[in-house]
């Protein structure tokens, strides 16, 4: 009998992995992920937790930032490879959002998109540039015919259904036309939205609002995105959302999200 080897890969935005830490360690050992993207570390590089991660059996590759933004990844046996953690196409651009490792013969691209509110306004306008800069280096890594996976928090719902309520949120910067047209192109490249292709007409949310008791009326948003070159669609087995994680004290207003490949 042959047995089948899965990986289970998992986004989870921490909303500053220090003030959260314990909640994260609780995670890692409940969901055993093999790799898991985090961000919003809100930690300047030295003071990313690393011989907390290493005591709970990860390795880690990060690039932080003092009180905002941070990306990192994890992996749990298998080697990093770190390959870039700027996205090009801007030399002056110096927030932490973009870190991209090979793991396992396989490209991870650890990402958070601007948020981009106040719509209108200069973040919207970043918001928009960088969702171009991603698409433009996410074809490029198209181009080298290797598995490759854009995990992270997105700050956009593709859809209605992500949303539970989208006529309050037409002009919010996670939901406006401009915004949601740019995941499509990006998505239009050859991605796959692997979330979607196991759960295709489900109200599916990864992120409750710490206001108006919006996890206690389930009033969420689906943020988090794992977008799969056409190599992993049929490796493609299982997903989900930790949602009870939402419901821990002290914890982040994202629930982890995972995948799992055959």
């Amino acid at each position: 009998m042959s047995i089948i080897n899965m990986l289970k890969i998992a986004s989870y935005n921490v909303n500053g992995i220090n003030g959260r830490l314990a909640v994260l360690l609780k995670w890692l050992e409940e969901a055993k992920p093999d790799i898991v993207c985090l961000q919003e570390l809100k930690a300047p590089n030295d003071r990313f937790p690393l011989a907390a991660i290493q005591t709970a059996g990860y390795q880690a590759v990060w690039d932080g930032q003092k009180s905002w933004n941070g990306v990192a990844i994890l992996s749990r046996s298998l080697p990093i490879e770190e390959v870039r953690r700027v996205l090009p196409g801007d030399k002056e651009d110096v927030q932490s959002r973009y870190l991209e490792a090979v793991i396992g013969k396989m490209v991870i691209s650890c990402l958070y998109c601007p948020n981009g509110n106040p719509y209108p306004g200069e973040k919207f306008e970043y918001k928009l540039k960088w969702y171009k800069r991603l698409t433009a280096h996410a074809k490029k890594l198209l181009e080298h015919d290797v598995p490759v996976i854009l995990v992270g928090d997105y700050n956009v719902m593709p859809t209605a259904l992500d949303v539970y309520k989208p006529e309050k949120y037409i002009n919010d910067a996670l939901f406006r036309e401009e915004v949601r047209e740019a995941f499509d192109r990006l998505l239009k490249q050859g991605w796959s939205d692997a979330i979607r292709q196991l759960f295709p007409g489900e109200i599916i949310y990864t992120f409750w609002d710490y206001f108006r008791h919006a996890w206690e009326r389930n009033a969420g948003l689906r943020l988090d995105h794992f977008l799969m070159s056409p190599h992993l669609t049929d490796r493609l087995n299982g997903g989900g959302v930790d949602k009870h994680v939402r419901g821990w004290e002290k914890t982040s207003d994202h629930a982890p999200v995972w995948i799992e490949l055959k």
